[in-house]
């Protein structure tokens, strides 16, 4: 028997119009409860309700069910491609919208165009990446929360960009016009050595995360941050640097240098893992 939550009218309306920022707040106390047992019986229900895998985890045994979510990898679980020419995937992720920003719009889904501009925040800003590539990638709740750096490059500074946190998963992209826009994220931008080329990546926040932490920048990114807020460093970072995670699932939309390449086969709803090739410059 199929299960009614994954019907998309259903899940929309479950993950969408409770009070979202109520229900964000309320799982993240919940979730940050120090309990062994409690934590074993949560995440028990976890992996008999969804694919959740800790196979691959540095630790079996958590003492809350953050700890479960932000959990890091065992030494060598994934493999960090050096391949010049190429940005390796920040994150474990699904592919979902990708191509070029024209005219500077993107497509969050089929029909659902949104601007660049309002993604950043800024039209300053949007102008450096005229033309990009782009690529969506969503992190589900089950998957590796961290990400990583995709390229050797300098982290400028990061924008903060205050917001609601709607569900990020298909059914509410075909519903909600520029979600992206709407949620609560911060943008990293960076210049590639190799290249010197700017790059951004955008982590968005989404319903149960609303918590963003960078490892570079002393600040928690949660809904109590509000505001449109610079946040200045300059952070040398390697590829595959662990540069933060998200506290539950959510987004990363990756701006690359235009005429860029998404690497075969990773299309609209392939899986991809930290470390693998995502995009190819020119030529490549």
């Amino acid at each position: 028997m199929r299960n009614p939550l994954t019907h998309p009218a259903i899940n929309f309306a479950l993950t969408n119009r409770l009070p979202r920022a109520l229900c964000t707040i309320a799982f993240g106390k919940l979730s940050r409860i120090r309990s062994r047992w409690l934590a074993a019986a949560l995440v028990a229900i976890w992996r008999r309700s969804s694919d959740l895998d800790l196979s691959d985890s540095l630790r079996q045994e958590f003492t809350s069910l953050h700890d479960c979510f932000t959990r890091e990898l065992k030494p060598g679980a994934r493999i960090v491609s050096q391949e010049p020419g190429t940005l390796s995937s920040p994150c474990d992720a699904i592919v979902g919208a990708h191509g070029v920003v024209d005219d500077m719009t993107m497509l969050q889904a089929k029909g659902m165009p949104y601007r660049l501009e309002e993604l950043l925040g800024s039209g300053a800003s949007a102008e450096r990446y005229r033309g990009a590539t782009y690529v969506t990638l969503r992190l589900t709740a089950q998957m590796y929360h961290r990400f990583h750096s995709p390229a050797n490059c300098r982290i400028s500074h990061v924008d903060y960009v205050s917001g609601d946190c709607w569900n990020v998963n298909p059914p509410a992209l075909e519903r909600v016009p520029r979600l992206f826009c709407r949620n609560e994220r911060a943008i990293l931008h960076c210049q590639m050595d190799e290249t010197g080329e700017p790059l951004a990546l955008v982590a968005v926040a989404a319903i149960l995360v609303a918590s963003v932490r960078l490892r570079f920048a002393d600040v928690l990114l949660h809904l109590r941050y509000r505001g449109t807020n610079p946040i200045a460093c300059n952070h040398g970072a390697q590829r595959g640097e662990e540069l933060g995670w998200f506290e539950h699932g959510s987004t990363i939309i990756v701006l690359a240098p235009p005429g860029w390449q998404l690497a075969q086969p990773h299309g609209t709803g392939a899986r991809v893992r930290m470390g693998e090739v995502l995009l190819k410059a020119p030529g490549r």
